[in-house]
C-alpha cells in the first residue's frame, strides 16, 4: 500500500551524496523565517517607531534608509547563501563564475564562514533571555499590541544561528570524505 501526499519531496539528486530531507527543508525555511523581522524592521527607516517609545535622537533619513533597507537585504542574502549548504552550487562553483566556474569548493571554505556566522547567530537568543529575566533592559511599548507584534516578527530570529549550525553540521557530515 502506498501512500499519495500532496507534495513531492525537494529533489537532493544534484548533490554528490544525499542531503538529509530536514536540512533541505531547514535551509529553504531560512530565508522565509527571517523575512518578518526584515518587514518589521523597514518602518524604522523612515522614522516610524512601531509602537517603541524611545527619547533617542534621530538620525536622518539619509542615513537610516540605506543603512535599515542595506540591513534587511544582507540578513536576507545571507540566508539565501545557507542554501548552498544543501545544494550542488555549494560543492561546485557555478560556470557562470569567471576564473572560479566549474572549480570544485573545498569543504572548509563553506564551513568555517558557516559555523563563524552561525555562532555568531547564537548570540541573540542569550540577548533575548537576558531581556527576559531583566538583566538587559527591554523596549517599551506604547500598548501590548505593539508588543506583541514586535515578539511575532523578531523572535524567529533566535532560530537563524542555531539552524546554520545544524545545516553546516551537515554539510560537514557529507562532505567529509571529499
Amino acid at each position: 500500500m502506498t501512500i499519495n501526499s500532496l507534495h513531492k519531496a525537494p529533489a537532493a539528486s544534484d548533490t554528490e551524496r544525499p542531503v538529509p530531507r530536514w536540512a533541505l527543508r531547514a535551509a529553504y525555511a531560512l530565508p522565509w523565517l527571517l523575512l518578518p523581522s526584515c518587514l518589521w524592521r523597514l518602518p524604522f527607516a523612515f522614522h516610524f517607531e512601531m509602537g517603541q517609545l524611545d527619547d533617542a535622537p534621530v538620525s536622518p533619513l539619509w542615513i537610516t534608509i540605506p543603512y535599515v533597507f542595506g540591513l534587511s537585504v544582507l540578513s536576507e542574502l545571507a540566508a539565501l547563501l545557507c542554501i548552498g549548504l544543501v545544494r550542488r552550487w555549494g560543492e561546485v562553483v557555478p560556470n557562470w563564475i569567471p576564473f572560479l566556474g566549474g572549480r570544485r569548493v573545498r569543504p572548509m571554505a563553506a564551513i568555517i564562514p558557516a559555523v563563524a556566522g552561525g555562532a555568531i547567530l547564537s548570540m541573540l537568543p542569550v540577548q533575548t533571555v537576558l531581556q527576559w529575566v531583566g538583566v538587559v533592559d527591554q523596549v517599551a511599548y506604547e500598548n501590548v499590541w505593539w508588543e506583541i507584534l514586535a515578539t511575532a516578527c523578531v523572535s524567529p530570529l533566535n532560530l537563524w544561528g542555531p539552524i546554520v549550525l545544524a545545516l553546516a553540521y551537515a554539510y560537514y557530515r557529507r562532505r567529509r570524505h571529499a
